[in-house]
């Protein structure tokens, strides 16, 4: 226990009294010590701190509680969030203090033309919702600065003018560079263009962004070929020393132990460090293979290569109903999409690819699809409102309609911003990997919708209570973690962040470990977790009791020219 020489206190500073330390140093034991906060970081460490310390210091009775390190959501679809709705209750309540956006390959940034903006807004709407011009110009995100960004660095200074309420670091989407570069339909990337690509990619990452992301099963980044996706990786790697690839591979179900081997043959090939994100395997077909995939992936690094890997606590998955289509209906972007639906001859061309056997949808869905495996869940459009939390197929039967026509009907009402639920997932594969050395906590929470999933409310109290405390899955200071340190380590922020140690950054939670828990269900998915007492980013308090305080103490995490991702100010 280490302290450092006290200095004048300041009215903000907070003293934690003889709380249950898990440190995030995996070799450590929980310990109890006060602990003291000030000027945003940890000061001290050590016994009766009380007694040296003015009375006029905050003091918090953390007797029987656990102070850990904030949780880290690698993970997060809050790009918009952080700005439209600053409370950001759904991960503040969880503990969270740092996200990961720029997932999956398709985000806000970087743009060069007016119409990519409009043209990404319009296909990721079912994930974070599309606030309307009037609403980002006159209305209530009036000042904002809404999608009036280009650039990585552009996204990023936004989110500090603005102030938000967690960290946040940012993915490049590779999806956009394609996007940029070849346009939005399946064509092959000429030279040229993947010199563009590759400079792209350069250019967002000396703007700050800490790695790329892929999402391989949504248009335009899943006609990237593997020696395109080789090309950006080896720039990456090569460049950019540490920064992580985290792809959202080409099947989670279909040949989904064969999509894995492709991402962990760019790392061999490239040395880039891949990061599995939603590491999960999907449908009947994949039962009982989470073994095989994680030889697969403890061969890769006996080999050398750099992998970790995140999974969020739940068996079902999220995405949005148009990605069910199979991917030529999707070239070229929404707008083109519609039309193609109002074709009968499409129609029926769609509609025998998917409920045949040669239908290449998101996460290769099982071929014929199952329809009871898909629940509508948001859904903008008021007069389909009583379709949210019904499956297709229980759908088929109230009103007569045939699946496929119910499908039409959603996707063209609600002009593409639908999301679902996929009732995909196993029990056994989501505990075998959370168990794996590399594992990290991702939420893969989609915010914005009327039925959201709930591991946008719960994921990391139900890593923290359901599975390490109720089934004993692991050690609790384990899963804190895999949940913290770990994740910290994947972005190059340990021990600046990820730790409770002197000198570290204040991103703390302090919970009752004999109660947290998640309360979100997927009947009631809007429902805050229990048991967190208080959360602190960058040592300033954002949960008190049951109380969001509103503050907006988080900063960008931003990759230097040095390789160091660091916060402005800290």
């Amino acid at each position: 226990m280490v302290s450092q020489p006290l200095r004048p206190l300041h009215s903000s500073d907070i003293l934690f009294l003889s709380p249950l330390i898990i440190s995030g140093d995996e070799n450590e034991q929980p310990y109890v010590a006060d602990v003291l906060v000030s000027q945003g970081r940890i000061h001290s460490i050590g016994e009766s701190l009380s007694s040296t310390i003015s009375q006029g210091v905050r003091r918090v009775n953390a007797r029987g509680k656990v102070l850990c390190p904030g949780f880290i959501d690698l993970h997060a679809h809050s790009d918009l969030h952080v700005l439209t709705d600053p409370l950001h209750e759904p991960k503040i309540t969880q503990g969270i203090t740092t996200e990961v956006v720029g997932q999956d390959g398709i985000s806000y940034y970087p743009t060069r033309k007016p119409e990519e903006m409009a043209h990404i807004r319009a296909q990721i709407a079912g994930w974070n919702g599309n606030p309307t011009d009037e609403c980002c110009q006159s209305g209530a995100l009036k000042g904002v600065g809404m999608f009036e960004w280009m650039s990585v660095k552009d996204y990023l200074d936004c989110l500090d003018r603005n102030k938000i309420p967690v960290n946040v670091a940012v993915l490049v989407p590779q999806g956009n560079l394609r996007l940029l570069a070849v346009g939005p339909n399946d064509e092959l990337a000429t030279d040229e263009q993947l010199k563009d690509q590759a400079e792209l990619l350069k250019t967002a990452m000396l703007d700050g962004a800490v790695g790329m992301s892929s999402g391989l099963t949504y248009t335009p980044g899943m006609y990237a070929s593997y020696h395109e996706l080789a090309h950006l990786c080896r720039e990456l790697g090569e460049s950019f020393p540490g920064a992580i690839y985290a792809p959202h591979h080409r099947s989670y179900g279909k040949n989904a132990l064969e999509a894995y081997g492709e991402m962990l043959a760019l790392g061999r090939e490239t040395g880039v460090p891949i990061h599995l994100t939603h590491c999960k395997l999907n449908h009947t077909e994949n039962i009982g293979k989470a073994g095989e995939l994680l030889e697969m992936i403890d061969t890769a690094i006996e080999d050398g290569v750099k992998v970790t890997l995140d999974s969020y606590p739940y068996t079902p998955g999220s995405t949005t109903l148009s990605s069910l289509l199979p991917s030529w209906a999707n070239q070229g972007g929404p707008i083109e999409t519609l039309e193609r639906l109002k074709d009968s001859e499409l129609r029926s061309r769609i509609q025998h690819e998917m409920e045949g056997c040669s239908c290449d949808a998101s996460n290769k869905w099982t071929n014929p699809i199952e329809w009871d495996t898909v629940e509508f869940a948001g859904i903008e459009n008021p007069e389909l409102s009583s379709y949210v939390g019904k499956t297709i197929s229980k759908l088929s039967e109230e009103t007569g309609k045939e699946p496929i026509d119910l499908f039409y009907e959603v996707l063209e009402k609600d002009e593409l911003r639908t999301s679902i639920l996929a009732w995909t997932g196993d029990e056994d594969c989501v505990r075998t990997i959370m168990q794996h050395k590399t594992h990290t906590g991702g939420s893969d929470g989609i915010i914005f919708g009327t039925k959201v999933h709930p591991r946008a409310w719960g994921t990391f109290p139900r890593f923290v209570g359901h599975y390490a405390r109720d089934l004993a899955i692991m050690p609790m200071q384990e899963m804190v973690c895999h949940l913290s340190s770990r994740a910290a380590k994947v972005l190059n922020i340990y021990p600046e962040r990820g730790s409770v140690s002197v000198g570290a950054v204040a991103d703390l939670v302090l919970f009752d470990p004999a109660t947290i828990r998640d309360l979100a269900t997927y009947e009631e998915p809007k429902t805050r977790s229990e048991g967190i007492d208080m959360v602190l980013v960058n040592g300033v308090v954002a949960l008190d009791g049951n109380k969001l305080t509103g503050a907006r103490s988080g900063v960008t995490l931003r990759r230097r020219k040095d390789g160091k991702v660091t916060g402005k100010g800290l």
